[in-house]
């Protein structure tokens, strides 16, 4: 169930819906697309109101995780379904099928039987058929989800390149957020039906507006904080300096970024950001080390370069933390 959902769309503008699943990104999805009608309120398109405007009549654009290929088709064929649906004469509907071929990268695979193409070329032949159309609005729902990790990947900057491409405003559901932060000029997130937070990728993941939306995205360094003396913030593992506005009131949530952290020689004294602790774990991550760290009684986990040598797990290690990596969220529960 959708509640008090309001959402503008620029016209070229790649808008990701983001969310856990059940949160209300398809539901939103098929009422725009005019496959399920809302219980109150209104979808509008360059301000007309498409409340009894069928499906087939809103130019609009739908590729799903299952790409619903005909198997009995080659992969022209399938790509011109939708303009031959239109009853458009043969020339132009040669014409929009190369376009749209050589937009998805495919160009001289006209011919060739769609079974026997990899995951990554039935995706482009399924985007390939619905650019075909050239749709006032394209709908993507999780077009990647059924490809593996490696492949998902390498799809990501080639789908935002082609939707630029063809310059078309754009809506894409996704639960992954590096999908949505790669693709999207906004992300929309979502939960439980409603929106918490608009924005571009940066903003969404460095200043996340609520708990929840720092949990969702990854970011678990989450303290109860209150005010303290000149301007600085109270926490279990110390007073802390927050550089930018203070918008809220305390008591609030203390949120520090996992890049926050630098390795600190040694605590010549008790200055603001400074935290000494014990080195629990630490784990290989390719271009990072993730490290946990416990000071006091709380677990807090950073990112390191990879090339940074830190302490043994059991020792002691100290740490500075970047003022401008430090945010404040809403009340801590």
């Amino acid at each position: 169930m959708l509640r008090d959902v309001s959402l503008h769309v620029d016209a070229g503008e790649i808008v990701c819906l983001l969310g856990p699943s059940g949160c209300g990104k398809t539901t939103l999805l098929r009422i725009i697309a005019g496959l399920e009608t809302p219980d109150a309120g209104a979808v509008t398109f360059d301000g007309r109101d498409l409340a009894n405007v069928p499906i087939h009549r809103r130019g609009f654009g739908l590729m799903f995780q299952d790409f619903a290929l005909f198997p009995h088709k080659n992969v022209r064929e399938n790509v011109s379904f939708g303009l031959k649906m239109q009853h458009l004469p043969a020339e132009p509907i040669e014409r929009q099928v190369q376009e749209a071929m050589a937009l998805v990268g495919l160009t001289g695979f006209e011919a060739r039987d769609v079974n026997d193409l990899s995951g990554g070329e039935k995706q482009r032949v399924a985007l390939a058929r619905s650019l075909a159309p050239k749709p006032r609005l394209q709908m993507l729902d999780e077009p990647l989800g059924s490809l593996d990790r490696v492949l998902r990947e390498e799809l990501m900057n080639g789908l935002r390149r082609i939707l630029k491409a063809a310059g078309l405003t754009s809506i894409y559901v996704t639960h992954d957020q590096q999908e949505a932060f790669a693709i999207a000029d906004r992300v929309v997130l979502m939960n439980a039906g409603q929106i918490e937070q608009i924005g571009a990728p940066q903003a969404v993941y460095h200043r996340p507006a609520s708990e929840w939306t720092a949990r969702f995205l990854g970011l678990t360094n989450l303290l109860p904080g209150t005010d303290g003396p000149d301007g600085l913030v109270e926490t279990p593992i110390g007073s802390l300096r927050i550089e930018g506005a203070r918008s809220i009131a305390g008591p609030f949530t203390v949120l520090i970024h996992p890049n926050a952290a630098s390795l600190a020689a040694q605590m010549e004294d008790e200055r603001p950001n400074r935290i000494e602790g014990v080195l629990v774990e630490q784990s290989f991550r390719g271009g990072h080390t993730l490290a946990i760290v416990r000071v006091g009684a709380v677990d807090l986990a950073f990112e390191f370069n990879a090339s940074i040598p830190l302490p043994a797990p059991g020792r002691a290690i100290r740490l500075a933390l970047d003022p401008h990596s430090i945010s404040l969220l809403a009340h801590y529960a």
